[in-house]
């Protein structure tokens, strides 16, 4: 529910998230933590009385995009006489917390990823001016026993987190000092959220986890025993009624364990869809990014995956420009994408961030070279993206509906592959899985005729 609230009773909020997928689940559950204390949310700003930026530090531009929004809050609190509270959470936050109130006096609360949690209690000891204005420790145990077991659901698809943090320093990323140590939540209370989504319609959730496959969770009470792995995981949550669709993200190929890949296969709720990052396809640039794995495992892992999974879509992240990449290490990357084939991916041009290894090596690569070789690598992403969507025309797929589409009659959904569809078709098929046949596709999406309405949705 969103709209401006009863001045009487509710306080007006508004969320502003950067970032990765677990960004967008820490807001949602910064969202839970704030409505017992009568926080509503609202469309904009300037009609909040708290305004949370919830930040990513990766790279360099989304943390001064940060400052910018926080330079535009000001002037709106200014302009409210002081009304407004504005906190930022996050990893800007966990990174730059006293840096970050001593360039912008008007930021009120800052705490870190790892501390949403204790956000009401920060409110209040703000409104007696008594405490202090940051908190950025490493509680993750805490906040997720913290937080309630159960959640509103905002559509027919969920993120669901399960793990927290990542422990493989790899040399060019800031996560390990921002999230902390790997932790993953006990099965119990991932079955328990998952459920109350279930029980409002949602049809398909997304394990989050800055390293999801590392998940080693406490097993359910009734098992006992060792840990579940995520394999153990993904086939118990399909087994819960309404559940149709089980996606994870972000994996590292360290953890891609024999009982995930096996899960692929045996388990249909699992969609075809794997996002694996390699970042690189040079042996050399690998180890010295730490990655702890090399280009023909990553090449295996793919190759098994297939196997138990013929159809699955490939996602990856690359990284160019990585400090002592040559011209030959950039072509290994560019025939590691020519051999695996991607369905999508994500390519950046090397950041420096600021207390990792990687910015302290040499041979930076210029600005220019980084720019010609990313252009030349999205090129041949771009060109498999396009010829992966172009192969679905002529199939129907089932497509689970997420809401209208821009045009009028139109329907908007996400194939098993997570492309997006539209389709024409009636608003009562909203957060219902239909068949769609595919009869057109762009770079970003598919087009497609209503093939058949299953069962359920009639």
């Amino acid at each position: 529910m969103t709209g401006t609230p009863d001045e009487k009773s509710l306080k007006g909020l508004f969320i502003r998230t950067y970032g990765c997928q677990m960004n967008v689940y820490d807001s949602e559950r910064i969202r839970d933590v704030l409505r017992p204390l009568g926080y509503a949310p609202v469309d904009a700003p300037e009609a909040a009385d708290l305004v949370v930026v919830n930040t990513c530090h990766i790279r360099e531009k989304a943390t001064e995009k940060v400052y910018s929004e926080l330079g535009q809050l000001k002037r709106m609190k200014e302009a409210s006489g002081g009304r407004m509270t504005i906190a930022v959470a996050g990893c800007v936050a966990q990174a730059e917390g006293e840096e970050l109130i001593r360039r912008q006096p008007a930021v009120d609360l800052v705490l870190g990823p790892q501390a949403y949690h204790k956000l009401p209690e920060m409110i209040a000891r703000a409104s007696r001016a008594i405490g202090d204005r940051l908190e950025t420790e490493f509680d993750t145990i805490e906040k997720f026993d913290a937080l309630p077991k159960t959640r509103e659901a905002d559509g027919p698809a969920a993120f669901v987190s399960v793990q927290e943090g990542c422990d493989k320093f790899c040399t060019f990323c800031v996560v390990p000092y921002t999230r902390g140590a790997e932790i993953s939540r006990r099965v119990d209370d991932i079955v328990l959220e998952t459920r109350s989504l279930a029980s409002q319609g949602v049809r398909e959730i997304t394990l989050l986890g800055q390293n999801v496959n590392a998940f080693h969770g406490p097993a359910p009470a009734i098992e006992g025993g060792d840990d579940w792995t995520l394999g153990q995981l993904c086939r118990h949550l399909s087994r819960i009624g309404g559940i149709e669709r089980i996606r994870y993200t972000t994996s590292h190929p360290r953890d891609m364990d024999d009982d995930l890949i096996a899960a692929h296969g045996d388990t249909p709720a699992l969609m075809p869809f794997l996002h694996l990052p390699v970042q690189s396809g040079s042996d050399r640039i690998l180890k010295s990014m730490n990655r702890g794995h090399t280009a023909d495992h990553y090449r295996d892992i793919i190759a098994r995956v297939r196997k138990v999974r013929p159809d699955i879509a490939i996602a990856s992240d690359f990284i160019v420009g990585f400090p002592g990449e040559s011209d030959a290490d950039f072509e290994a990357t560019m025939q590691l994408v020519r051999d695996i084939g991607y369905a999508i991916a994500y390519s950046f041009k090397y950041s420096s961030r600021p207390g990792t290894p990687a910015a302290e090596m040499h041979g930076h690569v210029s600005e220019a070279v980084k720019d010609e070789r990313l252009q030349a690598l999205q090129a041949l992403l771009r060109q498999q993206q396009t010829e992966f969507n172009a192969s679905q025309i002529g199939k129907s797929l089932p497509v689970l509906v997420t809401g209208k589409g821009r045009n009028p009659g139109q329907m908007h959904g996400r194939s098993p592959y997570l492309q997006a569809v539209h389709f024409e078709g009636p608003e009562s098929l909203n957060g219902q899985i239909v068949d769609v046949k595919i009869v057109g596709a762009s770079l970003n999406s598919l087009t497609g005729e209503l093939a058949r309405v299953r069962e359920a949705a009639l």
